[in-house]
């Protein structure tokens, strides 16, 4: 291996370990948060907040991106990255395990990604996305099926949760 592609080799799995270390750190926060004092309200309002803050100067200067997305395509940045989406996965985070969220939450990304491509942008599925799709599939089922109990629990409920912005009966009895 030549001096420059080990370089880079080793500068990308840095980043590769940073970004599954921001990943973890998150649901452990979050769910350290929950266990305490601390709502999904408030971690989101924290979360939002800070980050809202130290972005202001770029928001003022350069706008809300409006003209390029769209009013709908910043409604649905919004409701796909923003305060919505993270409120409810928080929610899920109540009532089952960080393992479970790291593993679903982020599983269900590229899922959820490759279906909205598909029925927005009207990509097709190829081969080995069609397989890669399907484990992702196979894994949840693996990992909802392999925390046991009867299907109307609580933390099959906060399964339901993780994938996608989605209400549930027991996020409504927390009052939230």
């Amino acid at each position: 291996m030549s001096r420059p592609a080990h370089t880079e080799y080793r500068r990308g799995a840095l980043y590769g370990l940073a970004a599954v270390s921001l990943w973890a750190s998150w649901i452990l926060a979050v769910r350290l948060g929950i266990r305490t004092s601390l709502t999904p309200w408030d971690i989101t309002a924290i979360r939002f907040g800070v980050a809202g803050l130290v972005l202001l100067p770029y928001l003022l200067k350069k706008g809300w991106a409006v003209d390029r997305l769209g009013g709908t395509g910043l409604a649905a940045v919004v409701m796909g990255g923003g305060a919505p989406m993270v409120l409810v996965a928080y929610g899920g985070l109540l009532f089952a395990p960080a393992a479970h969220a790291a593993s679903l939450y982020t599983a269900c990304i590229p899922l959820m990604v490759a279906i909205l491509a598909a029925f927005i942008l009207g990509e097709a599925f190829t081969r080995a996305s069609r397989l890669g799709l399907v484990l992702i599939v196979a894994g949840v089922l693996v990992i909802v099926w392999g925390a046991g109990g009867p299907v109307r629990t609580y933390l099959t409920r906060a399964h339901a949760l993780f994938p996608g912005p989605r209400l549930s009966s027991p996020f409504h009895r927390r009052g939230l």
